[in-house]
């Protein structure tokens, strides 16, 4: 959108706001313009006009005249304000002129006293509405006729100005029928119907408010010598470590120093059971803190911090244009020229019909309201405002409108395997035994011996057994043994836990059970480590990156939407084969490298599938940016993230299902509301030319203008119902977690 630089009658220039809210690296999308309707888009110079008057200070706006997003939400505010004022005193001062309107009076059956000069009130009256309350219609006409993109405004600024003039003319030409009660009662109607339009679009785009909201004004900034001081949290710093009591939100990003609490993330991660946090984990700011008392040392402030990025992927997501959007605005126009054919063939048939009279002209004016596609304009960016925050809510950060719009239309999944259909850490899939040992006493025995060791594949026995609650005995003198494992003492016998280097080192010959075992998990690529006691191998564990419970009832979902599943591994063929296999992927890719991974999503795109790539934006960034869709699935506090489209804030492939549904639902309810939109005009425009007047049905101008403000009511009531669509899953049969093999990626 380019910058108007119009001068108001106060002489102040006039700038495009969404030049304040274009982000450094999304220059490109701002140029294509925001997404918000008609009416926020003509109040450029109306905004200027009221800028004498109080502003509302938002959450963010502090002291120093400093304002972040918050101002967003101010915006819509004040022009609904500004229409609700307007409303109201027009409606006041139009009063006295249906009290003095000679047809009211007949149809109603009332009269009221009349003293010299009373024959002006309607004249006078009516001038003072349409200065105060109509001419705002034909200022915001202005950027539609100069961009040449003629539409709402325009329209509604035709049907007062033809009303408006007519009557004026009534009052020097006596034999002419005057307009005047019509015409503040459709001014009125128009006005009433834009206050409703702009609370329904400020209340749907409180987004950013809300999350803005979150962050604390202030923060307790602990010294050096322990002591705390409140500051201002724009002052807050990296490194520096403040306190957060029980109940408050946290200031910044940052990592825990000190201390044991839970913390609700539900307001940036979707998630609604707290979260635990004790020395060494990372929180988020504008998260809330739990009956514990944490010390915490910042890493990240301002618009480093993961709040603000989510903030700014919601702007940008309500700033983009979708598909939807564009067929609506062009529709808009259709709609315009429609209007004005509709009019002169109006005026013509009339005119042949009964001659040029004020009928003509009332069913000109009449043809002119019903064509406003005021609840046009509403349709689409009414619902896109509703889904943006549902996804937020949801754990869902939308970047890209269209990327959204289009998962409705997927026909595959890809995702990469470690990481996203895996945990990206090791744990133990299978256990073989020999002798008396039984499973549950192998584990915790490595358990034990392994308690001291930082080891990936100690940590990995260490939570095989705390999962599955059992008691790891006690061990003293635990020693690591380079190279080939580690070495402790249990009730006064050696204990040795390690690999086949370890094997060789002792010279033990292992069981047949356990050669088999090996070999199989080898075949595998797993990893496997031996218990040794007493100079004999006595059990053997196959650890392996493990597959996600969520990832199987993934696959299951998306199947149930007829949707393919893909998968991209580095891992072997073999490996990838029996992974797909026991998840129930459809196609899989083996082998690949990084670099190669966007060659494979071309070849799926090459047989006519629109596809999404799901992976964690880091090495798969290739893809992400190939794929039709990109999807970074893990990365709540990595906003930064720059491949993907949209971005999942929890680490759950389930996501995925809940985007595809939450997509066609609102894709449903665009559909809706544009057949409102529309359809209201296609079937109205034909009775204000008087298609039915033969049996006695004629639509005067302020009927006309009640029955638009209706539809737009009606498309904002049937956007609120997307609030209600449910993105909850069905619950899935679980199954066993399988034996997948380690990771190549």
């Amino acid at each position: 959108m380019d910058k108007h630089d119009d001068s108001t009658e106060d002489g102040e220039k006039i700038e495009d706001h969404t030049s304040h809210h274009r982000h450094p690296n999304n220059e490109e999308q701002s140029k294509q313009g925001r997404e918000v309707s008609h009416v926020e888009r003509s109040l450029l110079e109306e905004e200027a006009r009221d800028a004498k008057e109080p502003k509302h200070e938002t959450h963010n706006q502090h002291k120093d005249g400093d304002q972040d997003h918050g101002g967003h939400g101010g915006m819509h505010a004040g022009h609904e304000q500004m229409f609700r004022r307007r409303f109201f005193v027009s409606t006041l001062l139009s009063i006295p002129v249906l009290l003095y309107s000679e047809a009211l009076q007949q149809w109603l059956g009332f009269s009221v006293p009349a003293f010299p000069g009373s024959e002006w009130i309607n004249p006078v009256f009516a001038i003072i509405v349409f200065a105060y309350g109509g001419v705002p219609f034909l200022k915001m006409a202005l950027p539609e006729l100069r961009d040449r993109s003629p539409g709402m405004m325009t329209l509604i600024s035709m049907a007062i100005t033809v009303a408006f003039v007519y009557s004026l003319a009534s009052v020097i030409l006596p034999t002419t029928s005057a307009f005047f009660w019509e015409l503040v009662t459709l001014i009125d109607i128009m006005l009433l119907g834009h206050w409703i339009e702009m609370r329904s679009v400020r209340r749907a785009s409180g987004a950013l408010n809300e999350l803005a909201k979150l962050l604390p004004d202030t923060a307790e900034r602990i010294l050096n010598d322990g002591t705390t001081e409140e500051v201002p949290v724009s002052d807050l710093q990296t490194d520096d470590r403040v306190l957060v009591r029980p109940g408050a939100n946290v200031p910044a990003d940052g990592v825990v120093a000190e201390g044991h609490s839970e913390v609700n993330e539900s307001m940036i991660t979707g998630e609604s059971r707290p979260v635990v946090k004790e020395s060494g984990d990372e929180v988020i700011g504008g998260t809330i803190n739990g009956d514990g008392s944490l010390r915490v040392q910042i890493t990240a402030t301002g618009d480093d911090t993961a709040l603000a990025g989510i903030m700014r992927l919601v702007e940008e997501a309500q700033q983009s244009k979708s598909r939807t959007q564009v067929l609506a605005d062009r529709a808009a126009g259709w709609l315009f020229y429609a209007a004005v054919a509709a009019a002169v063939i109006t005026a013509i048939g009339w005119t042949i019909a009964i001659s040029f009279n004020a009928m003509v002209i009332e069913r000109v004016v009449t043809v002119l309201v019903i064509a406003c596609p005021h609840a046009l304009g509403l349709a689409v960016p009414l619902v896109v405002a509703i889904n943006t925050s549902l996804a937020a809510r949801n754990g869902m950060l939308v970047r890209d409108r269209i990327a959204m719009e289009q998962a409705r239309e997927v026909d595959i999944v890809v995702f990469d395997k470690t990481g996203t259909l895996t945990k990206g850490e090791q744990g133990v899939v299978d256990v073989m035994t020999v002798g008396e040992i039984n499973e549950d006493e192998a584990v915790a025995m490595a358990a034990a011996v392994e308690r001291d060791s930082e080891h990936m594949i100690a940590q990995a026995l260490r939570d095989a057994a705390a999962n599955q609650g059992l008691s790891v005995p006690q061990a003293s003198d635990f020693e690591a043994i380079k190279g080939r494992g580690v070495r402790a003492t249990i009730d006064e016998d050696p204990v040795f836990v390690g690999g086949p280097n370890l094997i060789e080192q002792e010279a033990i010959e292992l069981a047949p059970e356990l050669t088999e075992f090996a070999n199989v998990a080898g075949k595998n690529a797993q990893t496997v480590v031996y218990l040794l006691r007493d100079d004999e191998a006595i059990a053997a564990f196959a650890l392996a990156d493990v597959i996600r419970e969520e990832s199987r009832q993934t696959i299951e979902a998306l199947h149930e939407l007829d949707i393919e599943v893909a998968m991209l591994t580095g891992d072997s063929e073999g490996v990838a084969r029996a992974v797909a296999d026991d998840l129930g992927i459809d196609t899989y890719f083996a082998e690949v490298l990084p670099e190669d991974k966007d060659s494979k999503i071309t070849t799926l795109q090459e047989q006519g599938k629109l596809v999404a790539m799901v992976g964690d934006g880091v090495n798969d960034a290739p893809a992400l940016t190939r794929a039709d869709i990109g999807i970074a699935i893990g990365s709540g506090t990595d906003v930064a993230v720059q491949s993907a489209d949209l971005i999942l804030v929890q680490n759950n492939p389930l996501d995925v299902v809940r985007l595809v549904k939450l997509s066609r639902a609102s894709y449903r309810k665009m559909q809706e509301n544009l057949v409102w939109a529309a359809g209201y005009n296609v079937f109205a425009i034909p009775l204000a030319a008087g298609i039915l007047a033969p049996i006695g049905i004629l639509l005067s101008p302020a009927v006309g203008a009640l029955l638009m403000s209706l539809s737009t009511v009606v498309v904002a009531v049937n956007a609120q119902f997307l609030r209600r669509v449910d993105l909850d899953l069905p619950n899935l049969p679980g199954l066993p977690l399988p034996q997948e093999p380690q990771s190549a990626d």
